[in-house]
């Protein structure tokens, strides 16, 4: 059954020029039908040089945002409806225009986990990958780093120089994770080593033997010649690695880390939204205004400068 439906995916997305995106926390079964599977920014720069007319994002919202930020001649559409990203939703635009009128000296540094609405306001994206680089080549001193005050703890840290003003906002998911729960995987597994985000607190980030973005964490783990391996991130991650690398052991971290929005996602579900792709008035077609891709791709424009 899983087959026949995933060779029907296949087959329409062909027939209707889709190019379909995952995410690596979807689960297995997806990853293996899409064309492109990533972090989300990377997937939208695969998306804008690919040829089709259409993309369909297996992901969160603001990942199918982005991909139209990038991709404004294409139709969009987002695998769930639901599918949103607490992180990229915890801060509105009228909040973060009252900390801009308060403190006008401070440029805005923008994770990618943010609504389009928010990157409008913003001066520079960056991604957990290219946070550190970014920020420490800026002229400027005086930031503000949203949304994730995790994220934005461990750039603080790398680059003390800069007066880098956090919010208290971060990723709900990998924010459950505590000291404690590393303390107890490292008893369970002695000889592993120890991937983490830096989307999870401080307390743990310093305890890793590695810290890094997604594709980093699976990265680390491809080419190191260690063979155990305990995953700080979204548990799929633990699942995927498991079977590129049969010859490796991976652990999660904790049964906590599991991204809710992420799982509204479904083989069954990716087929309906593509049968119902071309469709007027589809509530799963990412629709911007004009005016409103222009001032948020300033700062992915900016970040893609900067690289």
């Amino acid at each position: 059954m899983i087959r026949d439906i995933q060779d029907e995916i296949i087959r329409l997305k062909k027939e209707k020029d889709v190019c379909v995106l995952a995410h690596s926390y979807l689960s297995h079964d997806i990853t293996e039908i899409a064309d492109f599977v990533g972090d989300s920014f990377a997937l939208s720069k695969k998306a804008a040089a690919a040829p089709n007319k259409n993309v369909l994002m297996c992901g969160v919202r603001f990942m199918a945002e982005t991909v139209k930020l990038l991709s404004p001649e294409k139709r969009v559409y987002i695998s769930h409806n639901l599918a949103g990203c607490p992180m990229a939703e915890q801060m509105t635009a009228e909040e973060l225009k009252q900390i801009k009128a308060e403190e006008p000296d401070r440029k805005v540094v923008a994770y990618i986990n943010t609504t389009a609405e928010l990157k409008e306001l913003c001066d520079v994206c960056v991604t957990s990958s290219s946070a550190l680089k970014i920020v420490s080549e800026m002229k400027e001193d005086k930031l503000l780093f949203i949304p994730d005050c995790n994220l934005g703890d461990f750039v603080k840290r790398a680059v003390p120089e800069k007066d880098i003003k956090l919010i208290n906002g971060g990723c709900p998911i990998h924010n459950r994770v505590t000291a404690e729960d590393v303390k107890e995987a490292r008893k369970r597994y002695p000889n592993a080593l120890l991937l983490v985000h830096p989307e999870c607190k401080p307390e743990v980030v310093k305890l890793a033997d590695y810290v890094g973005s997604t594709a980093g964490i699976m990265d680390y783990a491809k080419e190191s010649d260690a063979t155990e391996f305990i995953i700080g991130t979204e548990n799929s991650i633990a699942e995927h690695l498991s079977i590129e690398c049969p010859d490796k052991k991976f652990y999660t971290l904790s049964k906590k880390l599991v991204c809710e929005d992420m799982k509204l996602t479904t083989l069954a579900g990716v087929l309906s939204v593509l049968k119902d792709i071309g469709k007027d008035n589809n509530e799963n077609e990412i629709v911007l205004s004009d005016e409103q891709i222009k001032n948020a791709r300033v700062c992915i424009d900016e970040m893609l400068t900067r690289g």
